[in-house]
């Protein structure tokens, strides 16, 4: 890992969420990190590129597409982590996250396609285990509040001596609207529960993505 070319390569980061992403590395990356931004289009990366703080206007760009196994393969060998904004996940993101488990890359996403994260660990959770590659998904809205919010709640109530949560109840207020992309992820997820009832039952199992369903806790 320490031999490749970059510490981080940004995918999708001519799209709606990549954008916000390039622009906050430039601004909270630690000095000496080695990121490079990815996509489709070399010219519409590059624009985004030209719009960040000064210190990321020298960003290597790179060029691959979602669809190209080849490329995903050089970009994820490219690097030791590897962050994407490209959805529909279910569409466009399970032959990145099969280059990066085959590679060693760690892996962060920000869907909350359930559908995908559960056919990412089938397809890729053995390979990933054996070279050592983290894959994380969901590192969004979806479970970055929440799990951030839950966890150190927990810590605080075992600081007071208040013991172990049992419940927890989460009430988020945002304000905006979705993106493109995040429509698109929606869409493709009901489209796929339409044509294929079945996964109704993945979907709406509070322990689809765990390895050991039966060993999880009883829901109320």
């Amino acid at each position: 890992m320490s031999q490749r070319a970059y510490d981080l390569v940004l995918f999708g980061a001519s799209g709606f969420v990549g954008r916000l992403v390039a622009a906050h590395l430039a601004e909270h990356a630690p000095d000496g990190a080695r990121i490079a931004l990815a996509g489709r289009t070399r010219a519409k990366v590059e624009l985004v590129r030209a719009d960040l703080p000064e210190r990321g206007r020298g960003w290597p760009v790179l060029v691959a597409d979602s669809a190209d196994r080849g490329a995903l393969d050089e970009l994820a060998g490219s690097t030791r982590v590897v962050v994407t904004t490209v959805g529909p996940y279910a569409r466009y993101g399970l032959p990145l996250v099969q280059a990066c488990a085959a590679a060693g890359t760690h892996y962060a996403d920000l869907t909350g396609e359930v559908l995908f994260v559960r056919d990412a660990i089938d397809a890729t959770d053995e390979v990933a285990r054996g070279t050592g590659a983290r894959i994380v998904h969901a590192c969004g809205y979806d479970s970055i509040p929440s799990d951030l919010a839950v966890a150190e709640l927990a810590r605080r109530a075992a600081a007071d001596g208040a013991g172990a949560l049992t419940d927890v109840q989460a009430v988020c207020v945002g304000k905006g609207g979705f993106s493109g992309g995040t429509v698109d992820s929606l869409r493709a997820q009901v489209a796929a529960v339409k044509n294929r009832p079945e996964l109704r039952r993945v979907v709406g199992h509070p322990y689809a993505l765990s390895p050991d369903r039966a060993a999880e806790p009883a829901t109320r």
